[in-house]
């Protein structure tokens, strides 16, 4: 069976240990996202097995009713809205899940929120440039953490918030601000609560059909100027705009992203890049070795099982 790899930006799949688990099948790695998917298509007609990194790639209709021969999607990571399911299950492929985990996106989070707080990029900008301590940052000691979405990476962002000596605020639904309060943390009183008392939020929430544009421009507004926005899950979840023109506008002061509309981006002139008071990443929340290893060594793995006759973590009826 032919098996492509989808989105390997970095060149990096074959130099992962796991990729030894595909040694002897027909591999053809694609190393640019290709968005149309006709395009697509024609490139990856003959493979049976698609294994996908993270969601770089979105599988719907379009894409699979011109690929007949696929057989299974191997997905590195949870499935999320970039892959329809049900058009899947419809033209037979099946769709084997990984796994992941919370520790590479939690610490990145961690990195952009103190840099954005001490506003480190700036000050070595200014370095490289001749210039010397051209501004003062802010601790987080002290400071009100809100994190939006007491999951995994929102419950460790709190013990790490706890252990520089921050006061954490949860909002997010009922259950996970009850698990937060158990832990030992504080649940905002109300929504508007949560975004006037915070100095930094954070959000950690799941897209999908409810919470794609949950955080409004009007929630923004009422975020202290001397405040932090911190994005490492999806940029949908903030309505379309919304934050480019409340730093504008100065409320909040500040923010972390590492996550875009439309990625990759390529374009130097993309104006969030060029704030001065915004830090970018390029997506970088799981772009680590570790996690790769482990991401890519289960889709390996599922897909190796398959090939065997033993289909496993296959989520769809197919």
């Amino acid at each position: 069976m032919k098996i492509a790899i989808l989105d390997d930006y970095q060149h990096a799949i074959r130099r992962l240990d796991c990729f030894k688990l595909l040694e002897g099948q027909d591999v053809q790695i694609l190393h640019t996202t290709e968005k149309d998917p006709a395009l697509l298509a024609e490139k990856i007609k003959d493979a049976d097995i698609l294994v996908l990194t993270r969601e770089r790639t979105k599988i719907n209709e379009a894409l699979l009713s011109q690929l007949p021969q696929l057989k299974i999607i191997s997905q590195t990571g949870k499935i999320s809205a970039h892959l329809d399911l049900a058009a899947c299950t419809k033209h037979h492929v099946a769709v084997a899940e990984g796994i992941g985990s919370p520790v590479a996106p939690a610490e990145l989070t961690w990195a952009l929120l103190i840099n954005a707080l001490r506003q480190i990029p700036a000050a070595i900008e200014g370095m490289k440039k001749g210039q010397w301590q051209i501004n003062i940052g802010n601790t987080v000691h002290g400071k009100t953490i809100g994190i939006w979405g007491y999951g995994k990476i929102g419950t460790m962002i709190a013990g790490y918030a706890k252990a520089f000596g921050a006061k954490v605020l949860v909002w997010g639904s009922e259950a996970s601000m009850d698990r937060a309060v158990k832990d030992g943390f504080r649940k905002a009183a109300t929504r508007k609560d949560f975004f006037r008392d915070a100095d930094v939020i954070s959000l950690h929430l799941r897209l999908n059909a409810a919470t794609t544009g949950i955080v409004k421009e009007a929630d923004l507004n009422l975020m202290k100027p001397t405040a932090v926005l911190i994005n490492t899950s999806r940029a949908e979840l903030i309505e379309t705009g919304a934050l480019l023109r409340s730093l504008k506008n100065g409320r909040p002061g500040f923010a972390g992203i590492d996550v875009y509309e439309d990625e990759p981006v390529y374009d130097t002139a993309f104006e969030l890049m060029n704030m001065p008071n915004v830090v970018c990443t390029p997506h970088l929340g799981y772009v680590e070795k570790e996690s790769y290893e482990l991401y890519f060594g289960k889709a390996f793995e599922n897909v190796m099982n398959y090939v065997n006759g033993t289909p496993t973590n296959i989520v769809n009826p197919f």
